[in-house]
């Protein structure tokens, strides 16, 4: 096991609804920011964009008693370092968490995954399913999209020349595609918000770490076909989705997807939920996540 040191959090991080002590962790392509909170049976928590651990906080605060809570910020999000020659691509992500799990030397937990977290995250469980003891999806895929018609369209103008413009001048992923993708917009209060803009102030951040998934979600098709055409390795893993139901980016015909991959996984629908359901309802979410735990105990 790699042992790793605590560090204080930058100021614009609110210690009140993020009281934890954020661990630091050097990997080949850079620094690695994480939670890693209780003890018990681990939980392994990867996130998606734009955000960072702190879309888990209700959960880890939930859970946190009775398991290891563990949350790594991508390299480029959160409290993570940003390297400038990392490729920011799905596929370099997965490399990177595939690496951190293996150095705090992880050998069965709990798989959580929201939106990008599940092309990031889903390979530990196609590479070494032994090691899952439970699959919990949030609002994600494993599929190329460009056989969606709406998600294509949508991609092609994020990841074309108008949305990097928009990415770097406007911070557009924060300041409109997120509020548009919550069930209920109030819900994105303004002081939430700012735990998701502080990380992105400058135009290159934005343009080298937002902008990449952007693109990446028809770029990286040869990827996503690469994790869809091992799908049959999710299929004996105990599994519970988890979908808001209210989400404008992944509508319920995403959801549909995984019932037909996952038969036997547990589906709760959550009708006023929007793309980030542990945000939008966490007493929910953390009461459903908490009850599929105790069954694999």
């Amino acid at each position: 096991m790699q042992l790793a040191i605590s560090t204080p959090s930058p100021a614009w991080v609110d210690r009140q609804a993020y009281p934890f002590s954020p661990r630091r962790l050097q990997l080949a392509a850079g620094t690695v920011s994480y939670v890693d909170e209780g003890q018990g049976d681990p939980i392994l928590f990867v996130h998606g964009t734009p955000t960072w651990s702190f879309e888990y906080r209700h959960l880890i605060r939930a859970l946190s008693g009775r398991h290891r809570c563990l949350a790594p910020d991508h390299l480029g999000f959160g409290l993570s370092e940003r390297p400038a020659e990392f490729a920011y691509t799905p596929e370099a992500h997965a490399r990177v968490l595939a690496e951190f799990v293996d150095r705090l030397g992880l050998e069965r937990f709990t798989l959580v995954v929201h939106d990008f977290g599940g092309p990031i995250g889903l390979p530990l469980a196609l590479e070494r399913p032994e090691r899952i003891r439970g699959l919990v999806l949030l609002n994600t895929w494993m599929w190329s999209l460009a056989d969606d018609a709406d998600l294509a369209r949508k991609a092609r103008l994020a990841g074309g020349g108008l949305g990097r413009f928009l990415y770097r001048r406007f911070n557009f992923s924060l300041r409109a595609i997120t509020p548009s993708a919550y069930g209920d917009r109030r819900k994105l209060t303004p002081a939430i918000h700012r735990q998701y803009l502080a990380p992105f102030p400058d135009a290159d951040g934005r343009g080298r770490v937002l902008w990449a998934l952007a693109r990446s979600l028809l770029g990286s098709s040869a990827y996503y076909d690469s994790l869809w055409q091992r799908r049959d390795r999710l299929a004996a893993l105990p599994a519970l989705i988890l979908w808001g139901m209210r989400d404008s980016a992944f509508r319920p015909h995403l959801l549909a997807r995984w019932r037909s991959t996952l038969p036997q996984a547990q589906v709760v629908e959550l009708a006023e939920a929007g793309h980030w359901p542990h945000e939008e309802a966490p007493e929910a979410v953390a009461r459903q996540l908490g009850r599929f735990l105790e069954g694999l105990r």
